[in-house]
């Protein structure tokens, strides 16, 4: 169970990094606050979409 939560929390620190690293590229772009928030939003989905993608995949493997 231990090991569920930090990987939960793992991906979620992963996910946060790179929400900010495309708000923060995305505002070095001279893009307006809410385009570079509506970027970073759809960077933190995909990586959350991607890790369950991921995990659906293991678990049909492993069991």
């Amino acid at each position: 169970m231990t090991f569920v939560l930090l990987t939960i929390a793992f991906v979620t620190v992963v996910a946060l990094l790179a929400a900010a690293g495309a708000g923060k590229l995305a505002r070095l772009d001279n893009a307006s606050y809410p385009a570079a928030l509506t970027r970073a939003a759809t960077a933190f989905a995909a990586v959350i979409t991607l890790a369950a993608a991921v995990a659906g995949a293991l678990d049909a493997l492993l069991t």
